[in-house]
């Protein structure tokens, strides 16, 4: 198990560390925008985008290339599809609660592998997470871009649903 913090520290930036450990940036490109950039602390960026008209499946693409995309599903659970060295593998990231609310992301074979407790932040009016993941996960190759992803899903989420759509 590990666990990390996600803070904004902007309303467009948030930063995903272990603790005193920067892993990398997720970076919004305005308010109410799904364009986004993650960078690791490698110096990896993947850029992050809606595609098609109406811009509900979500695209990470290293330069061009497709590694990852979400989109959220009728039931209100988002779908991931990754694509890390060609190996095509799904996720489901989904709320669970009301009053003490999480997110969790569950494999194809119904594990879970992290889960994200968002905190609201009234200065900021943004939430912040604490993410705790399974040691399962943390032998991912692509953990990292995935950590960064599912911040940018709990987020995704927090807009659609706080939006009534």
């Amino acid at each position: 198990m590990a666990e990390y913090q996600a803070k904004p520290n902007s309303s467009l930036v948030f930063e995903l560390a272990q603790g005193d450990q920067l892993i990398g940036k997720l970076s919004y490109k305005g308010w109410f925008k799904f364009d986004a950039l993650i960078e690791m602390t490698n110096s990896s960026t993947y850029q992050v985008e809606p595609k098609g008209f109406w811009g509900t499946t979500i695209e990470l693409k290293d330069n061009g290339r497709v590694l990852l995309k979400f989109n959220m599903s009728w039931s209100g659970e988002v779908v991931i599809q990754t694509f890390f060295d060609n190996v095509e593998k799904g996720y489901v990231f989904k709320h669970r609660g009301i009053f003490k609310e999480s997110f969790v992301l569950i494999d194809q074979e119904g594990t879970e592998l992290l889960v994200m407790k968002p905190h609201l932040k009234w200065k900021l009016l943004n939430y912040e997470y604490q993410v705790t993941t399974t040691d399962q996960f943390e032998s991912f190759p692509n953990k990292d871009i995935l950590l960064l992803t599912t911040l940018h899903c709990a987020n995704y989420y927090m807009s659609m649903t706080s939006s009534g759509t």
